[in-house]
């Protein structure tokens, strides 16, 4: 009847410009007699508004050998994100056609399509399909280089291989003030290893001067970290990874600064009377929410550590995207780009005046947002956001296909990846799909071969966390042979996939502090490792991989099969995630003589995988 995935119902494939014309074509089952259907389309969530519904007389159209269809076009004046249905009247009665999970319609049940209509608008075409490489910097590499200025309630561990502090202190507080020493200048002398991996971005968590580990609680906007070095070795880092081919993109903590900072600065740690919290009339004073000021305020998810900062003030919107605010200073310094913490929480306008001040800086620049959910469609905070209509964000970060990689390889929900793949790739316009940070870990979530091999810590606290976060032997191999089958699916699909830094040297962990260990220098997984070259260095040079569109084979409870077309090439991955050796469905995909470009455990040639194993070939013409 239709299916939005399906050229031959509705064209052009997912969202359209601004003054793109679409095509929908249905064919209403054949027991109807005289059917009349009518589309409707509204934006999301008001389908209940007779007021906003647009309703679209559907003509007959004549095929021979075929059943009657119906087709109308759409050209959208504005941009938004659209949900749409099908009305059919007919001798019968009247009959409503709604989507299923797979995009096809079914009668009188379901849910509704989306159609996301945007603005043109360009991204980084430089970064288009990169492989990105994720740092927490002060676990990455120390260079050991001399420090000045660290204040002197830091606690450095002189063991990089111990674990992070992982209990509360006497008082039961977690403070994250324990520090391995990572810098600037460690990333800077690893650069020739992170090349070898064939990574072209470098996303690293936040480098700005903060006092704890993680510094998303900011102190000072406009200073390296004095434990990371200085403004110029973060300089020095920009130019040394640009001559090998790489960008720097920067962790925007703008939603939030800390309590204990030259804006705030409850702890006094800056002075007895300066500070928001201690001066009626600091320049910073309207940068906060006050509820009764100086001790009652709003702040991140109620820790008041973390002072909500107001984004309607305009003169923090000046401090940060003005000529010469944060964003233009660290972009000037060499940086291409920010990945925006918590986006869901900063509004409209404040993305808006960041995208303008960042791009003013150049249409190469990233703009990057945290997003966990769908993004063309998040509600949030009693509205549905605009991120990526052409006016906020270039592109998310994709935690989607991260949840259906692992559920299918753990669960074996072939059908729902399959699924999650194409809903992203339906409701974003392509550009946005170009560079999506496609993870598997992150330093928000547990690490890879910990989610594949451990129990799920969900709704676990961090002393249960905490006793089962050593994986046995047994564990740790199958979580690794399972995070070949994940990574592989990660580098071959369309968007950007980011690697967290020593997950390809065999760190495990569940949640923070666990997944933020050091980089095993000299212990690493050496194998996993080598791996991670080849893949990385496929991806980099295929062209198919980083542009090629995405088109599924097959999606069963143990195998995935798909490819990537681009000209009269096509990239076919197979894998088999199940415990028992099996043929590849869809052979067709996957002729005798293709060329392979990858396994992954065992094979029989072209045709057959072994247990948790993989394939990927080359098939020309």
């Amino acid at each position: 009847m239709y299916n939005s995935r399906q050229s031959y119902y509705k064209t052009p494939f997912g969202p359209v410009a601004v003054g793109e014309r679409a095509i929908f074509r249905v064919v209403p089952p054949s027991e109807l007699f005289d059917p009349r259907p009518v589309m409707e389309i509204f934006p999301i969530g008001q389908g209940d508004d007779p007021a906003a519904v647009t309703r679209l007389e559907m003509r007959a159209q004549s095929v021979p050998g075929e059943k009657g269809s119906y087709l109308c076009t759409y050209t959208p004046a504005e941009a938004g994100t659209y949900q749409y249905r099908f009305r059919i009247q007919s001798s019968l009665g009247e009959f409503l056609l709604l989507r299923q999970p797979d995009s096809s319609a079914g009668v009188n049940q379901g849910g509704l399509w989306q159609l996301t209509v945007y603005e043109p608008f360009t991204v980084p075409q430089g970064m288009a399909g990169a492989v990105f490489y994720q740092i927490f910097p002060d676990r990455f590499c120390s260079s050991g280089t001399p420090k000045t200025g660290v204040p002197q309630d830091r606690v450095m561990h002189t063991d990089w291989y111990e674990d992070p502090v992982d209990r509360p202190n006497d008082q039961g507080k977690f403070l994250c003030n324990d520090y391995f020493g990572g810098d600037l200048r460690g990333i800077r002398e690893k650069l020739p290893y992170l090349a070898g991996l064939g990574v072209e971005v470098l996303y690293l968590n936040p480098i700005f001067e903060a006092h704890s580990n993680h510094r998303y609680n900011t102190a000072d906007y406009k200073k390296v970290d004095p434990l990371l070095g200085t403004e110029e070795d973060f300089r020095a880092l920009c130019a040394a990874a640009k001559k090998l081919g790489m960008r720097v993109v920067l962790d925007g903590v703008f939603n939030h600064t800390g309590s204990d900072s030259i804006y705030f600065n409850r702890e006094k740690r800056y002075g007895e009377t300066t500070g928001a919290c201690n001066d009626p009339k600091s320049p910073y004073r309207d940068w906060f929410s006050w509820v009764d000021w100086p001790d009652q305020y709003e702040s991140w998810w109620g820790f008041v550590t973390l002072p909500n900062v107001n984004e309607g003030c305009p003169a923090y919107r000046e401090f940060i995207c003005g000529k010469n605010g944060v964003l233009r200073k660290w972009l000037d310094a060499g940086a291409s780009g920010f990945r925006l913490d918590v986006a869901d929480e900063l509004p409209d306008f404040f993305l808006e005046e960041i995208r303008q001040s960042v791009k003013e800086a150049g249409e190469d620049k990233l703009v990057l947002g945290e997003v966990w959910e769908d993004a063309s469609n998040k509600n949030s905070y009693g509205s549905y956001r605009r991120y990526l209509l052409g006016r906020q964000l270039d592109s998310v970060m994709n935690y989607p296909w991260r949840t259906a990689i692992l559920r299918f390889l753990r669960l074996g929900e072939g059908q729902e990846l399959e699924n999650a793949i194409m809903d992203i790739l339906e409701n974003y316009p392509p550009q946005v799909v170009d560079i999506l940070m496609n993870c598997l870990s992150t330093h928000d979530v547990p690490r890879c071969i910990t989610s594949l091999a451990a129990p799920d810590m969900a709704g676990r606290d961090r002393d249960w966390q905490r006793e089962h976060n050593s994986l046995t032997a047994d564990q740790y191999y199958f979580g690794r042979q399972m995070f070949l089958l994940a990574s592989l699916i990660q580098y071959t699909l369309p968007g950007c996939p980011s690697l967290y830094y020593g997950d390809e040297a065999g760190l495990v962990g569940y949640a923070d502090p666990f997944n933020r260990g050091t980089y095993p220098w000299g212990k690493e997984d050496r194998g996993l490792v080598e791996y991670f070259r080849i893949l990385g260095n496929l991806r980099k040079k295929s062209e198919t991989l980083r542009r090629g569109r995405f088109q599924p084979l097959w999606f069963d409870d143990s195998f995935c099969v798909y490819q990537r077309v681009l000209g009269e090439e096509a990239v076919v991955v197979a894998v088999n995630r199940s415990g028992t050796y099996r043929e590849i469905p869809w052979q067709r995909a996957i002729p005798g003589d293709a060329e392979v470009l990858l396994t992954v455990g065992g094979t029989e040639g072209t045709h057959g995988l072994h247990p948790r194993s993989a394939i990927m070939v080359k098939v020309e013409g």
